[in-house]
């Protein structure tokens, strides 16, 4: 349910909103009320140009099915039988906008977001959601329901369109997203990259040609270091062919940050019935190499599994340095009728 009112001659804009979910998975998650949420959001224009806004409001998610759906040894719904619930987040937003000149807007906004119920891996005691994009593909382990985080900051934002045929977009984050461990200490997530910038230029020029650019800049995320001591015991690596990360140090190292460069060409051609047009995309103009986490094996050079002459219970395990990035060119044509 949605509704709306505006107050002081239509320079206050105040919408309201009640939702609830629910599904038959267990007798708590079937509960319309365990899962009601909340809205509310204010609009009030201070003048033609500046405007204030702020947003509270409660919402729910369900847990992933790999997570719903995970049985144990005994072919049990061990995550049924543990109580799991609906992740629930609790956000609150505020900001000033100001619009200079028509379709221009240049805003600032800070937001802080609550998270409870979260899934909280029974093996590794840390919070599903803290692993990055992994959780939701797999998740497929005994959890429960206890994970609590937060995330804050503020956001910039400016788009100036059709300025001296420029059209300009520039945004700028900074975040921190953090999840408690078992020790109830706040430990950086995947997600905490803290700053991110993203920068799109577009300029028209005579004879209908489009030139873009587009610059990404990201803050470094956090990642886990391996525990080389448990990795290396044959009879551990074998289980999973791969090394295992040390939890104890979960997120504790830092990846570099990442930046690109993209640049798009545009040619259109305008006729009675339809247009057409051909374009040049170049992605990572200037070739930049991410920087990933190191990858462990158990091969020497050649190919060959590694044993420790000294130890055979043991692999020698070996770093092999990893990164990513290639330029990408593209040409293509459009027509639209």
């Amino acid at each position: 349910a949605q509704a709306s009112k505006s107050f002081f001659e239509e320079r206050m804009v105040v919408s309201a909103g009640l939702r609830a979910d629910a599904n038959d998975y267990d007798a708590h998650m079937s509960n319309l009320l365990n899962q009601i949420s909340p809205r509310l959001s204010v609009s009030y224009a201070v003048t033609e140009k500046w405007f204030l806004n702020m947003n509270v409001g409660r919402y729910f998610k369900r847990p992933e099915y790999t997570t719903l759906g995970y049985r144990n040894m005994n072919n049990v719904l061990a995550n049924k039988d543990n109580g799991i619930k609906y992740i629930a987040s609790n956000h609150y937003v505020g900001g000033v906008e100001w619009q200079p000149i028509e379709k221009a807007k240049i805003t600032g906004e800070f937001f802080y977001k609550t998270y409870e119920h979260y899934p909280f891996s029974v093996n590794d005691s840390v919070a599903l959601s803290s692993k990055g994009a992994d959780y939701g593909v797999v998740g497929n382990e005994e959890v429960l329901s206890i994970g609590e985080g937060r995330s804050y900051g503020f956001e910039l934002f400016t788009r100036l369109p059709s300025y001296k045929k420029f059209n300009l977009i520039l945004s700028y984050t900074f975040v921190r997203s953090e999840f408690k461990d078992a020790h109830q200490q706040f430990i950086p997530t995947a997600w905490d990259n803290r700053h991110i910038l993203n920068l799109t230029l577009m300029k028209s020029f005579n004879q209908n040609w489009e030139v873009g650019v587009k610059w990404r800049y990201v803050g470094g995320a956090p990642y886990t270091p391996y525990d080389i001591e448990k990795s290396q015991l044959v009879a551990n690596w074998d289980i999973r062919n791969q090394p295992y990360l040390d939890y104890a140090r979960f997120n504790s190292l830092r990846l570099g940050a990442f930046h690109q460069l993209d640049i798009r060409i545009d040619k259109n051609f305008y006729f009675n019935k339809f247009e057409a047009g051909f374009y040049i995309d170049i992605q990572n103009v200037y070739n930049f190499q991410s920087d990933n986490p190191d990858y462990l094996t158990n091969l020497d050079e050649n190919g060959n599994v590694n044993i420790n002459p000294n130890n055979p219970d043991e692999y020698i395990l070996r770093n092999l340095k990893s990164g990513s990035g290639t330029i990408l060119p593209t040409i293509g044509l459009k027509v639209a009728f």
